[in-house]
């Protein structure tokens, strides 16, 4: 079941909210670099996480699913965030270089529909980036934030969904390791968790962080979409930025 996109965006306007936000961050940056002239695609509610890549990629899209709902992004300008069905993104073939899909995984109903429409965006070369709530993370295990809703993966699971729908795996990494409490003191100790956490407890990570690549052989040709893609976008004047 998808979250509601209100709560998510209640979720990252909170102080945990920001402390999630710029853990994971870090390592999505960490993972993708720089993205100068590249394609970038969010999907679920990938906002959060996008914009640091606005000032350099030549475009950033945000794709929120229909049974979650949207919100416009970003707060001002034009808008960049669209609602579709997750198994039939408004996309043509091989447009994308940079694909992250967050708060999107756990919740999808069409799991490998939709992975095959994001196989099927990516262009030769692409990567993606997965964010998935940790199965022996703390943060799965409490019903507080999204990230203790929808299905939670170890490390093997999700490799084993990835390459079942023809993607490559080529790393993973563990983050956001501060408990989810609402104690200020923890969220002025996030930095010192996550340095601590990655290198001494790993995968107690709250969320578990999969880079994969597409595989372009032995592929075969998606079945035909009947009728045109839906496509659906707020307008400011009736619904709030997202984060």
């Amino acid at each position: 079941m998808w979250t509601d996109v209100v709560d998510l965006r209640n979720f990252y306007r909170s102080r945990i909210g920001g402390v999630a936000r710029r853990a994971i961050r870090n390592h999505v940056r960490a993972c993708w670099g720089e993205v100068t002239g590249m394609s970038v695609l969010g999907i679920g509610y990938p906002t959060p996480y996008l914009g640091q890549f606005r000032a350099e990629a030549e475009r950033v899209v945000a794709v929120m699913p229909a049974r979650q709902g949207v919100i416009r992004w970003p707060g001002e300008g034009a808008n960049l965030a669209a609602l579709a069905d997750e198994a039939e993104l408004p996309l043509p073939d091989l447009s994308m270089d940079r694909v992250i899909l967050v708060h999107a995984l756990e919740s999808a109903e069409q799991l490998r529909p939709m992975l095959r429409e994001v196989w099927r965006v990516m262009a030769d070369g692409a990567r993606l980036i997965v964010v998935v709530p940790n199965r022996t993370g703390i943060w799965a295990r409490l019903d507080r934030t999204p990230f203790g809703h929808g299905h939670p993966y170890s490390q093997s699971q999700l490799s084993l969904l990835l390459k079942d729908a023809m993607f490559n795996p080529v790393a993973a990494r563990y983050g956001l390791f501060v408990p989810p409490s609402r104690r200020r003191v923890l969220h002025a100790a996030a930095p010192a968790w996550e340095r601590i956490g990655g290198r001494w407890f790993p995968r107690l990570g709250g969320v578990l962080i999969a880079e994969a690549t597409k595989l372009i052989y032995a592929a075969t040709p998606a079945a035909a979409v009947s009728g045109r893609r839906r496509i659906l976008a707020p307008q400011q004047k009736d619904s709030l930025p997202a984060p």
